[in-house]
Order: C-alpha cells, then structure tokens, then sequence
C-alpha cells in the first residue's frame, strides 16, 4: 500500500508530509542523563547513529513541566497558552471544583493528528497513560488507544480491536518499564502490517521516576527502548524524539523527600482561605505521590496578593513566583486556569499542600519528581540531517513541542 505525500495545515503551522512513515516518539520524563549514561555504555546504538546521522540538540518543554501539558503541546505545536491545558489538574473557578484536565472538552486547540488524518495519511497514536487517549483522540479519524488498557480497545471506539494480538503480548501493567516498551512495540507493529503511516507514540516515565540515570533499571529499559527505535528506522520511517519532561531527585542526603507545604506555611503566616493546587495531580500517585515542582496558589480576599508573593519568594526552596498576569505572559499560560500566584521551586525541592494530603509511603525508595524549571529543558533528535533554514531555527531556541514540525518539514532529504 503506497503512502500518500500530502500537505495540512495546524494552528497556524503549514506540514508536507513525506510519502514515508513518520514517527514521532514521546519519551515521558526523559532527561538526557539518561540518553547519555546508557549510550555511552553502549547500549543505545540505534539512538547514536540518529544523532549522527540526523540531528540533535536540546530543547526547551512547557511549563510546567508536566505530561498534560507538554504532550499537548507537541500534538498542537503550540504552548498552552493557546491549547489551553496548563496542568494535570486545576481549579475550576466557575464550577468551584478542581478537576482533572484530562478530558479534550478542555483543548483549545486542534491536533497536528487529526489534520494528518483529515489530509489522507493513516494516523495512530499509542500512549501508555489511558488519562492523554481521550486528548490525542480529539476529532481524529484513526487509532488511538493506551498500553494500560490495550485489551480493552476496539474498533468502534478506539479504530482497532486486536492490539494484544497485533504485539503478541497481553496488557502490561502500567506501573512498569513494560508499559512504555509496549507502546513502542505495538507502534512498530502498526508500522509492519501497513495499518498506520502516521503515528505518535507516548510513553510513561516510572522507570525515570524509579531509577536514576546510572541505575541497572534505567539502562536495562534505554537498552529496550533502542530495540524499538532500530524496527521503527527498519521499517523506513523518519523518527523524532522529545520528551514531555526531565527527571530530578528531589529529597533531603538521607533520602527523606524535601516537601515545602505550602497550604500549610501559607495558613500558618497569613490565615485560612488558600487553596494551593498541584497541576502534578494525576491517577499515578506511585510515580510521585502529587508532589512536583510547580504550584497554583489561590488567595484570599482578606490577603493582598503582592504580599503574599513576597514572602513566597523569600521561602528557601522557592526560586520563582509569578501574578496570574506574569504567569500567561512569561509561562504561557492559560490565564483563566492558573491562580493568583505561579511558584516555582529548586532543582531538590517539590511542593506540597499539606501533610495530610500526600501519602509518602506510595514514595518508599527515594522521590524523583518533575514540574519546574529544572524539567524544562529536554532532548530533542531527528533521524534525518536538517536543511539549512531549520538548523537555523534549532539553533536559537528550539521547544519540544517543533519536533513534528522538525521531523516532517525539517529534513534535507525528506523522501528518500
């Protein structure tokens, strides 16, 4: 079956496909430490002669650094500002609820992925987290379905219904390195049987969150993961990979996790009505019991905001603090989905609401989390050399959220 060179256009992007698969691959929580430690031990040839003989350079994510919003971004190829996900979860100011923004009723934006649809290329996405589907599903005509749930899809609802055959391997459970090297797989997969030409492929970050870079567990799954990225390069497509997000320790030298509660501080010093919301907030509480290093804060009428801002800069461990206003300007932002104040906390440090409100015991061994400024800047590669305007545009400062823009316009030889 011959695969169509066709041209879309999204968000105000214009794509020309090539008539060759395209791949673009989310690594979840994908520091380039990790990328490093396991090539430089040999265990990643595939993703070395990439970045031979395509390109690489890094790349600055979203803020926050968080999955919702980044994965968002790199299906739109646009900041939040205008796709309107800010977070995992946020305060529904005209509902008075905090929700998750896992559902597409909360994007502003139209994907790269149903406009490839829409033009006539045959489109699959395959995440880990069955919590992005019902996002990159939005008005797609293709597949779409989640590792976590791989046996529950079908035709009718998620454009297949023999995932678990198609791999060869039964769902594997989500908190696992599994999960991640079976979205891989089955992307490969959809590649070999000619049902897709089109895909991006989401995986989870508990192995990052679990392991360190240097760690057997981190290089055993990078190993794994390379395997993958040799039968998608086998099977002639144009690869790129980003990530959503990096990865840091964030405890004390003993290994206790560094929490500032802030809900806790905040009522202490200025009295009650704080409402502090942690955009980290998903299912997954085993990845990092919803502690991350990004909060929303929500002030009183009986506080003056500006105050309040003040003192939460002069907190150890804060390293910025952003009004509503600065936060959509500087951040982009969704204005009406961030608080009234944006904190951003240190490399080691994660923000908490109350002690009550976390359980640290789904955290034993150590916490790694993500969600600031330090999880901003991840890897970006392309498997094929750039032209000359696009190494132009890489060099000055280049967001994850091109890499479809990259992998498809980007190459000096897109179609052979």
């Amino acid at each position: 079956m011959s695969i169509a060179a066709v041209s879309f256009s999204a968000n105000g992007r214009h794509y020309s496909t090539p008539d060759r698969p395209v791949v673009v691959v989310c690594l979840d929580g994908c520091a380039d430490e990790y990328l490093d430690a396991a090539s430089s031990r040999g265990l990643m040839p595939n993703l070395v002669r990439m970045s031979i003989e395509g390109f690489r350079c890094m790349a600055r994510g979203a803020l926050p650094s968080f999955t919702n919003v980044n994965n968002s971004s790199i299906v739109t190829g646009v900041p939040p500002s205008v796709h309107g996900i800010g977070g995992n979860f946020f305060y529904d100011s005209t509902t008075g609820q905090e929700v998750m923004m896992n559902s597409a009723r909360y994007l502003r934006a139209g994907t790269i992925l149903a406009a490839a649809a829409k033009a006539g290329r045959r489109v699959a996405v395959v995440t880990a987290k069955e919590k992005l589907r019902d996002i990159f599903a939005h008005e797609l005509n293709g597949i779409a379905f989640s590792s976590e749930k791989a046996g529950l899809a079908r035709t009718e609802t998620h454009g297949i219904g023999d995932v678990e055959q198609l791999v060869g391997k039964p769902t594997p459970p989500i908190y696992s390195g599994e999960a991640s090297l079976y979205v891989l797989e089955a992307g490969a997969a959809l590649l070999r049987d000619r049902r897709a030409d089109f895909l991006y492929l989401s995986t989870t970050d508990f192995i990052q969150h679990k392991f360190d870079p240097d760690s057997g567990g981190a290089l055993e799954f990078y190993a794994g993961v390379d395997v993958q990225l040799g039968r998608l390069l086998e099977w002639g497509a144009v690869v790129g990979i980003t990530a959503d997000h990096g990865m840091n320790s964030k405890q004390h030298p003993d290994g206790s996790p560094n929490v500032l509660y802030l809900e806790t501080l905040l009522v202490e010093n200025f009295g009650p009505g704080f409402r502090v919301i942690l955009p980290i907030t998903d299912p997954y509480v085993v990845h990092h019991g919803a502690l991350g290093s990004f909060a929303a804060v929500h002030v009183p009428s009986t506080a003056s905001i500006a105050d309040v801002g003040r003192w939460l800069m002069d907190l150890d461990g804060v390293t910025e603090v952003h009004t509503r206003a600065s936060a959509a300007r500087k951040l982009e932002l969704p204005e009406d989905r961030i608080g009234d104040l944006a904190v951003l906390s240190a490399r080691d440090v994660v923000l908490g609401r109350t002690p009550a409100c976390h359980d640290l015991k789904a955290i034993e061994g150590g916490l790694r989390s993500h969600g600031g400024r330090y999880e901003e800047m991840v890897p970006l590669i392309v498997s094929r050399p750039l032209r000359r305007e696009y190494l132009r545009k890489a060099a000055c400062d280049p967001r994850n959220f091109d890499i479809f823009d990259l992998t498809i316009n980007g190459p000096l030889v897109p179609d052979c």
